[in-house]
């Protein structure tokens, strides 16, 4: 996590809100090398006001790749060791089709796409995106963003024996399975109440709050809601087997999704290894 504070003591919002506003004179102002926020917070005393601007980003620990999940099985290692494993495969893409960099773009980072479909599956503004650089229409594009973009150009093809090798620990990300509307005891692993000895009160959500104080419920209240379908991290999978010939890999445990789902694997971060401990 990269951290850029600017403070000054005392800063008025009007003087502020000018700093922010772009040079009217430069047409092209120089980006900052992170997305900025913007927060105004008062001081001990409360009398005078200070501006934070804090650039934010999380990096990756290195480039990744995309694929898809087809299943899980038991892989029997030569050890012996039965280990359940799932499936990933690989369809035609993993290519590069920009990379962005501080001075144009403000942050360093590297665009990817994957699974070819049809030119009638894009836009012109996509195919035409896809066109610059010679690559082939592809249905997904995501980016990772990295602390250097050496050695990656436009059109280049990502080898998954090059980025990963077995025993490499993953994080691997992608939509979870929808439950749907869902109780509190699924949802959110609430304790039922007696089943027996007269009692009505089985698998209710039960008080939710106080009556006059406060008077209402408060935000963030566990309750019954939708269930899954969101976008869920599974951190530190180990890779168990890559096989080239089927353009696949073997990752230990289970990840996000039902099989045909969309993953993102990436180098897992380890602070002090690949992630710096400040």
């Amino acid at each position: 996590m990269g951290v850029v504070a600017i403070a000054s003591q005392g800063l008025s919002l009007a003087l502020g809100a000018r700093l922010l506003q772009r040079n009217r004179s430069n047409p092209t102002p120089t980006p900052l090398p992170l997305p900025s926020v913007v927060r105004l917070c008062s001081s001990r005393k409360g009398s005078a006001r200070r501006m934070e601007v804090l650039a934010m980003a999380s990096f990756e620990a290195g480039i990744g790749v995309l694929g898809t999940k087809l299943g899980m099985m038991t892989y029997i290692h030569p050890e012996g060791n039965v280990i359940p494993v799932t499936v990933v495969g690989f369809r035609e893409g993993n290519v590069v089709t920009q990379v962005k960099t501080s001075p144009t773009d403000g942050y360093d980072a590297v665009q990817v796409g994957y699974r070819r479909v049809r030119d009638i599956k894009l836009t012109k503004p996509e195919l035409g995106h896809l066109q610059k650089v010679g690559a082939i229409p592809m249905r997904h594009l995501q980016e990772f963003r990295l602390q250097s973009v050496d050695g990656f150009e436009p059109g280049q093809l990502l080898d998954i024996e090059e980025i990963f090798k077995e025993g490499d620990l993953v994080d691997v990300s992608g939509n979870s399975i929808g439950k749907g509307f869902q109780g509190g005891i699924k949802r959110h692993n609430f304790a039922r109440g007696p089943m027996t000895h007269g009692s009505k009160s089985h698998r209710q959500l039960g008080s939710i709050g106080a009556g006059t104080t406060p008077g209402r419920v408060y935000k963030g209240k566990k309750m019954p809601g939708r269930m899954g379908g969101v976008k869920t991290k599974i951190r530190k999978l180990s890779i168990v087997k890559i096989d080239t010939d089927l353009r696949a890999i073997l990752i230990k445990g289970a990840v996000p999704g039902k099989p045909g789902n969309l993953l993102r694997i990436t180098p897992a971060k380890i602070v002090g290894k690949n992630i710096p401990k400040n």
